[in-house]
């Protein structure tokens, strides 16, 4: 088989031997000005108030999901339709917490004394604006927010349902969301930070040090994903920030053109020490258009956990950057 047609059958290419101190330097063009910049102008962005808190599979109709954004406890569950249903967390007797509670033909009853809650709300509880976009659960909560609400959230468009596999994973940091926004709108670091998993790493583009405008802060960079040893599958990917929290990465060349990864930064509220604690809710939505790949849609269940295993592993890296880029922020180094 010739080398062109052999490209166009496998994606997978021999990675050279590069000793990891050996790499190609990428501080000079990490400019701490232009990554400060386009983090700025992402904080900037409106997100009419919605918060994501969760995989879609997470929200269930036998039990609820639980969760607080930015300190307000708020409760999620599926009516009998299957529809979304979030709303304060606690209940409006006594305060119990609602996460604990039974979820009853559609109905939230209350673990303590039983009461029932539903679309309708009672006693003052009434749920929250919510929204279900099939891979992750929203929720608008305007007096966190304090902006002008949408109607329903930026959802970055993604491959078509049918054809993709997505999983979601979720870890917490100790840090604001603007610090996790800024660790993706750095792709330079991807090869020195993540050795074991990107190799080949060259940003190709990257927007203007401005503090407002209209740029919509495109990254573009070519990488190898590692799959093990000396093979891996080269792309080119794009980072945007459609809002404050959010931060894209889509294949744009190479295998799995339209696949994204979708970080969600939301604010939990303050710990026990005072500092503030983010859930970063990472969404991958992978897609391609080689036959083998429907045979491996076949497996998603077996292939989400290895899919959410991933995603975990870079980000307990990750969040040492994040952290302490708000350690330094906050004055607290």
């Amino acid at each position: 088989m010739s080398k062109s047609r052999w490209a166009d059958k496998v994606p997978l290419r021999a990675i050279p031997r590069i000793d990891w101190a050996s790499q190609k330097t990428t501080y000079r063009e990490a400019r701490p000005d232009l990554i400060a910049a386009a983090a700025e102008r992402a904080h900037k962005r409106p997100s009419g108030n919605w918060y994501v808190i969760g995989a879609s599979r997470e929200v269930r109709s036998d039990r609820p999901f639980g969760t607080t954004v930015d300190g307000v406890e708020v409760v999620a569950w599926r009516a009998e339709d299957g529809g979304l249903l979030v709303g304060p967390g606690a209940c409006p007797h006594l305060g119990a917490p609602l996460s604990l509670g039974k979820v009853d033909c559609g109905t939230l009853r209350c673990r303590w004394h039983g009461l029932a809650l539903d679309s309708k709300g009672a006693y003052g509880w009434k749920p929250f604006p919510s929204y279900d976009d099939g891979i992750l659960v929203w929720v608008r909560l305007d007096t966190v927010g304090g902006e002008e609400p949408l109607d329903a959230p930026i959802v970055p468009e993604r491959p078509n349902e049918a054809t993709s596999i997505d999983a979601v994973a979720t870890v917490v940091g100790t840090c604001e969301p603007y610090d996790i926004v800024a660790n993706r709108l750095d792709p330079w670091h991807g090869a020195w930070f993540h050795p074991y998993s990107f190799t080949r790493l060259d940003v190709l583009s990257s927007p203007p040090v401005i503090e407002d405008g209209d740029s919509d802060d495109r990254f573009l960079v070519a990488v190898t994903f590692r799959l093990g040893g000396r093979i891996g599958v080269p792309v080119k990917a794009e980072f945007t920030s459609p809002d404050p929290r959010t931060v894209v990465m889509r294949i744009v060349e190479g295998e799995g053109i339209g696949s994204v990864v979708e970080t969600h930064a939301t604010p939990l509220g303050p710990g026990p020490d005072g500092l503030p604690r983010t859930a970063v809710i990472e969404a991958v939505a992978a897609d391609s258009a080689r036959p083998g790949f429907a045979v491996a849609r076949k497996a998603q269940t077996l292939l989400r956990p290895l899919m959410r295993r991933s995603a975990a592993r870079l980000w307990r890296d990750d969040l040492d950057y994040a952290e302490r880029r708000y350690l330094l922020r906050a004055g607290h180094v």
